[in-house]
């Protein structure tokens, strides 16, 4: 998954990459608790299992937790590993929390959150990226913000319940997922169409909310915590140029890769037209309110008018906020030509569109061929064909206990519906009925987790408090049927 709030995902700042000094859970009246040790020690298994899709597996995470989940007692039948056919490293975990079962309950609530991670090369980072360091009052490891610490909290949450004796009013669902980053084989895509009776559900919280900090080090505090409440639509398309080619002594003006160059110099030039939803609306209006600096005062312009032009303007200037206000497309692959001593017959080029939602790929598509305007590059859609993105409702009765617990855990950090302009699993359950939403608990500071690049971190403060934050929501929801 990747949000604007990554955008510095690989920066390294003083005091993170810092000597290892007093940690969180060694300062004066911060000894963990039971139940925040039982997190830690989730946290610390799933990180030491490398589930990157190019050279680990999420299968043996899988297995991991689903042990816990048979050794606290919970029902072979409500514990299902679900792996996809030939696919063995690919494996889905999903665990049934049961509730009373009283006539007229409501719905089943789902936790998503998903194994898999970004590969990580040892070489390149300071410490064994498959090994938990806490450090200076940090955790780092791949996927100690992407998503390990989701699925941590939910697993060690989901155990203490089960500890306490506690039956919520309806069931709770947990599916641990694979193949979310990357890879052929998406749990939550998989599930949907093969297993949909076990995920079943009114509704799924997901990873993609969480704080901001109002700057780096402990003492910050998080400016405004968000509610995910819309995505961007993720898709690829190939763009081509083709002709006979030739001896390379003798040059032709229809040169292959010079069309593809200027192709891509008329895509990259290509401003794709300002979109507002009632989502983006509210989080300009919301993290815009109280700021006095010109992009607090443009973010409150434009959610009361998207044709200000100015305001616009200096938001255009970040590059978060210039994606949240509309489709992108960027060129991420290139590769031409087959010999050094002849013309190229072929040059090629991979787009990489994020569309708003509400636009399609034939519209997107109609934009940039008009954009490109030469017959000769040729722009084709690659597979899988997705469909428009469908944010799910604001609805009050799914916000309200959001902002209830986020006033409790984060006074003064006002709860802001936002849109991802990355992608997450949501994409393929909300079409299908179920709404989805990246709930807040996590925060950041302005340098970003490091997610999917070097010296990926979550401050301990953070996990435990959105441990803490998480335990609290679950209820909520869990206890309204």
């Amino acid at each position: 998954m990747s949000i604007s709030r990554h955008l510095a995902a690989g920066a390294c700042v003083a005091a993170l990459c810092a000597t290892p000094s007093v940690s969180y859970a060694q300062a004066p009246g911060a000894k963990l608790t039971a139940h925040q040790q039982l997190a830690r020690d989730v946290y610390q298994q799933l990180i030491a299992i490398n589930s990157a899709d190019s050279v680990g597996a999420v299968t043996p995470a899988a297995e991991a937790m689903a042990k816990r989940f048979r050794d606290a007692g919970f029902p072979a039948a409500d514990v299902q590993l679900l792996i996809p056919p030939g696919k063995p490293k690919k494996g889905n975990l999903v665990v049934r929390y049961r509730g009373r079962g009283a006539p007229g309950s409501a719905k089943p609530i789902l936790l998503l959150a998903h194994l898999d991670v970004v590969a990580a090369l040892r070489s390149d980072w300071p410490r064994d990226p498959f090994t938990l360091v806490e450090q200076n009052g940090y955790f780092y490891g791949r996927g100690t913000s992407d998503d390990k610490a989701m699925a941590s909290m939910f697993v060690a949450n989901l155990l203490t319940y089960k500890k306490e004796g506690w039956r919520p009013d309806r069931d709770i669902i947990l599916a641990l997922t694979a193949d979310e980053e990357n890879g052929d084989a998406n749990g939550a895509d998989w599930l949907t169409k093969e297993h949909r009776n076990l995920i079943d559900a009114a509704y799924a919280f997901n990873e993609g909310g969480g704080g901001t900090l109002d700057g780096p080090g402990m003492d910050a505090k998080p400016l405004f915590h968000t509610v995910q409440a819309a995505e961007k639509v993720y898709y690829d398309f190939t763009i081509t140029a083709r002709n006979p080619g030739g001896h390379s002594s003798v040059p032709r003006p229809d040169n292959a890769i010079y069309e593809l160059a200027d192709a891509l110099v008329r895509v990259r030039d290509y401003e794709f037209p300002l979109q507002i939803s009632d989502t983006t609306r509210a989080y300009f209006a919301k993290a815009g309110a109280g700021r006095t600096d010109p992009q607090g005062l443009a973010m409150v312009a434009i959610s009361r008018n998207p044709a200000d032009k100015a305001a616009e303007a200096e938001l255009n200037k970040d590059r978060g906020f210039h994606s949240m206000l509309r489709t992108t497309c960027v060129a991420t692959l290139l590769d031409g030509g087959h010999a050094e001593n002849a013309l190229p017959q072929r040059a090629g080029a991979n787009i990489n569109c994020r569309m708003f939602p509400g636009d399609t790929m034939e519209a997107v598509k109609a934009r940039l061929d008009a954009a490109i305007g030469d017959p000769g590059v040729k722009l084709i859609p690659l597979q899988p064909i997705r469909g428009k993105a469908t944010p799910p409702p604001l609805d009050a009765k799914v916000i309200g206990p959001m902002e209830k617990l986020a006033a409790k855990y984060f006074p003064g950090a006002p709860l802001t519906p936002t849109m991802s302009t990355g992608a997450s699993d949501a994409i393929y359950l909300t079409p299908v009925g179920i709404p989805t939403y990246g709930v807040p608990g996590f925060w950041s500071g302005p340098e970003g987790s490091g997610a999917h690049g070097l010296n990926e971190h979550m401050s301990a403060k953070s996990l435990f408090t959105g441990r803490d934050y998480l335990y609290d929501l679950v209820k909520a929801y869990a206890d309204e049927g």
